[in-house]
């Protein structure tokens, strides 16, 4: 049986959780480590073109997770996430096992797994891209 409440809160509530956390790791690329720093950091780790990735990679996070708090190209915007995970996964986290505690790739897992189900559930009726896009005769209703 399906109950719609139960799925609004569903997809409510992963957007919201998921949305604070990405927004979480941008705001702290840009404000703890700064971008000069999250720079030097992933071209310790390896990752490429490292001084485009940093400035990118915390924009995506800080400005996709704020957008996947309120439902606002949600679709688009965990895909982008879901790559950015992927990315974490292989270049960093994959080789040092599963646990975060020795930089392992648990938390990357988890939140581009996350990530990938708001790409393809969308974003529920509680969110900004229902109110926009909702419609079903709108060629943009798969936002929604």
């Amino acid at each position: 049986m399906k109950n719609a409440t139960l799925t609004t809160t569903a997809r409510t509530v992963l957007r919201v959780v998921v949305g604070f956390l990405f927004a979480a790791h941008g705001w702290q690329k840009y404000n703890e480590w700064t971008i000069a720093g999250t720079t030097a950091a992933f071209g310790d780790m390896g990752i490429p073109m490292a001084d485009i990735a940093a400035p990118f990679i915390a924009t995506l996070e800080l400005v996709g997770g704020i957008a996947l708090i309120l439902g606002l190209l949600t679709r688009p915007v965990a895909a982008l996430l879901t790559l950015d995970m992927l990315g974490a996964l292989v270049l960093v986290h994959l080789s040092a096992g599963v646990f975060v505690a020795n930089n392992g790739y648990e938390l990357v897992l988890l939140l581009g797994a996350a990530a990938l189900a708001l790409a393809l559930v969308g974003p529920g009726r509680a969110s900004a891209d229902y109110a926009l896009f909702g419609r079903r005769e709108s060629r943009v209703s798969v936002l929604a």
